[in-house]
């Protein structure tokens, strides 16, 4: 469940502009084949697959241009539904006594109405470079009958949004390259970035993040704050998001809230969200991966343990994964191998005994890890499993 709890309200303000909940893939799936003909879903997966998760600006542009026709706009922005209302909420929350905010990417501005509606003493202008969302923005929220928004058809790639604002808000605007995974640790062993400038530089020249924050920054008035989410749950991409914050003199004001809404039936773990400014700061930037609240890990309460069927006796696909591995005492490995693959990414794994027990453990260098241990009488599966990964590793395209 998300960290912060959903304003009811903003179910209303959702159902507005068309939005509607889905619980199940396929009534969703339903209702778009029975809304869009097929030439409009066609279209829509053709322009979808050109924006590249964000790295062309243009191809990402015409997706939005497109699909904010008022017929398409429900259906695709459906799927948002629980990212609006989570995000929504959590921003909300923090708007506090701000008198002018900056929407910054506000697409057809659902939330940029949601903000203003709340806070009627604020003025809100959005921005976005999608010239249809801001004609779709401005319409519906004059029907609205807002008078504290304003829309502006602005690239933040290429002007600096007019300010100055007491408050920028910028969810998923930032970083918006998906696939670019970001920055990975020296080795599989480690979770630590390097600190070369080149690297950063590299990164934030690359995705944009770099030109973007700097022109949200000089929008920003003095003594401003920025609230800032984007899609950084993954260290590989938190720590170089979190270094270009700080490298502009953003100092946290108040702990990351962890993100998580459904986008229908898959749930999605988000952010964090940060509020963010040039003051001081009690709270410190944190370069550690996520750990989950398990227990810490026994070697030695597996000892006599049967597991069913085909089940380990314990299996770990997170971070602490290497904390588990690290407790396994006696290791000797039997198999291993280490290699590099496509976007640097260098991935471990090794078959190993430990006491009376079996082990696979998996590590790459943006901070998958993966242990699985198992009896004695088992480890012909697990050797069966060492073969698979390593199949793989080769069968990747290496750089």
């Amino acid at each position: 469940m998300p960290a912060t709890k959903v304003n009811p309200a903003i179910h209303s303000h959702l159902k507005e502009w068309g939005l509607r909940w889905f619980e199940t893939d396929a009534d969703y799936d339903r209702w778009q084949r029975e809304t869009l003909k097929q030439d409009e879903l066609t279209t829509l997966l053709r322009l979808s697959g050109q924006r590249g998760g964000g790295a062309d600006p243009a191809a990402e542009t015409a997706f939005y241009d497109y699909a904010s026709q008022p017929h398409i706009l429900p259906v695709l922005y459906s799927q948002r539904y629980d990212y609006y209302a989570t995000i929504g909420t959590a921003v909300a929350e923090r708007i506090g006594e701000a008198r002018s905010a900056l929407d910054a990417a506000c697409g057809i501005g659902v939330l940029t109405a949601w903000y203003a509606r709340q806070f009627p003493n604020c003025v809100f202008t959005g921005v976005d470079r999608s010239p249809v969302s801001i004609a779709v923005a401005m319409e519906k929220t004059k029907a609205l009958g807002l008078s504290n928004i304003r829309f502006e058809c602005l690239d933040m790639d290429q002007m600096i949004p007019p300010g100055p604002f007491d408050l920028v808000i910028s969810t998923q605007a930032l970083l918006q390259n998906e696939q670019d995974p970001g920055v990975p640790s020296a080795s599989w062993r480690i979770f630590e970035r390097s600190t070369d400038a080149g690297v950063q530089a590299d990164i934030e020249r690359r995705t944009g993040l770099g030109n973007r924050l700097d022109r949200l920054a000089a929008a920003l008035a003095e003594g401003g704050r920025l609230i800032a989410c984007e899609k950084t749950r993954h260290l590989a991409r938190r720590v170089p998001f979190q270094r270009a914050l700080a490298a502009r003199g953003f100092m946290m004001q108040e702990t990351p809230l962890s993100i998580q809404y459904a986008v229908i039936e898959e749930v999605t773990d988000d952010g964090p969200l940060y509020v963010l400014g040039r003051g001081a700061s009690t709270v410190a930037w944190d370069e550690s991966p996520e750990f989950d609240d398990q227990p810490p890990f026994d070697p030695a309460a597996l000892k006599g343990q049967t597991a069913r069927d085909d089940e380990p006796l314990y299996e770990n696909h997170t971070a602490s994964a290497q904390q588990a591995w690290e407790r396994l005492s006696n290791r000797r490995i039997l198999k291993e191998q280490t290699g590099a693959q496509a976007g640097g990414r260098q991935m471990h794994v090794e078959l190993g005994e430990s006491n009376d027990l079996n082990y696979l453990y998996c590590a790459n260098t943006f901070d998958q890890r993966q242990l699985v241990i198992v009896d004695r009488s088992r480890q012909p599966m697990l050797a069966q499993y060492y073969d698979e990964v390593v199949q793989s590793m080769d069968a990747a395209p290496h750089t």
